[in-house]
């Protein structure tokens, strides 16, 4: 008679187990994603709103939470009048802040101005200018809101019915344009119990130019301009069209004496003969630096 063997369930590996988790959340964090895209559109101007910031308690805020709880059983518990006063006045003082910290971020206006173009590997300067209609604004940050966790904030105050510029930077690492990250702006006045923060996205990109060869290779040789060959030999060095600046290179026939030693200027006489020459940097000449990029980065260079 057989016996029947016990089956034993299968286990998904770690990284199955990790993957079949996380792919619910994925999507989860996918629909949040594009909710948010379709309620914050790219622009360069940006107002606030109560439509368009967020605030929450800071770690302080909720120990100052915990804290008056705390402090609200003791006085029911030991019934003490002193307590409740201080107990209520405390949770005014925390309800207070809250219109505060929110108040500080409402109304302001972010302006972008064009970032100039850069190399690959250069930081970007980005100047973002906020206008205040009202009172004075303090403790405004600024940062980039990245995957890493080296951003810091640019820290200003800005004057009441003024303006006040902050600067922030970010390395585009390939040529061509590149999309800014979100913009974070947050507030923790005036006693850090809240955070009040608004995400902005900047809707002009940053151009980025390719990397210059370092060391600077040097310059190609420059070649005789083409022209017709009559007029090069229509009286060549005999008529003259004026004088120009003297360039490394001119003859000593060239150099108009009279003139250098009455005005002490060095200038060289101009003929129709005179053949022009033109350095191109040309795509094909710079087939020895590698493939299309390191090209590109000789060119620059």
């Amino acid at each position: 008679m057989d016996q029947a063997v016990p089956v034993q369930p299968q286990r998904l590996p770690p990284a199955a187990a990790s993957a079949s988790l996380s792919s619910p959340l994925q999507a989860l964090r996918a629909r949040w994603r594009q909710w948010w895209l379709q309620r914050h559109p790219p622009t360069d101007t940006w107002t606030l709103t109560q439509h368009n910031i967020y605030i929450l308690p800071t770690k302080g805020g909720w120990a100052y939470g915990l804290t008056l709880l705390v402090m609200l059983v003791s006085s029911i518990n030991y019934q003490l009048n002193l307590g409740y006063v201080l107990t209520f006045l405390l949770a005014g003082s925390g309800l207070v802040s809250i219109h505060l910290t929110h108040g500080t971020l409402r109304g302001l206006t972010l302006r972008l101005r064009p970032a100039p173009p850069v190399f690959a590997g250069e930081p970007a300067v980005l100047e973002v200018v906020m206008s205040n209609p009202g009172g004075a604004r303090h403790g405004v940050g600024l940062r980039f809101q990245t995957e890493g966790k080296g951003q810091r904030n640019t820290w200003c105050d800005v004057p009441a019915l003024g303006q006040a510029s902050a600067q922030l930077s970010m390395v585009p690492a390939t040529r061509g344009w590149h999309a800014l990250p979100v913009v974070l702006v947050e507030t923790r006045f005036p006693f850090g119990l809240f955070r009040a923060w608004t995400q902005w996205r900047p809707a002009s990109p940053v151009l980025a130019y390719p990397q210059p060869e370092s060391p600077v290779p040097p310059l190609p040789a420059a070649q005789n301009a083409p022209g017709p060959a009559a007029l090069l030999r229509q009286g060549r060095g005999s008529e003259l069209d004026g004088v120009r600046a003297w360039r490394r290179g001119d003859g000593l026939r060239q150099v108009v004496w009279k003139k250098a030693a009455r005005s002490g200027e060095m200038v060289s006489r101009e003929t129709t003969a005179e053949d022009s020459r033109e350095l191109w940097l040309d795509w094909s000449t710079s087939r020895g630096a590698g493939d299309a990029e390191a090209r590109l980065s000789r060119l620059a260079a």
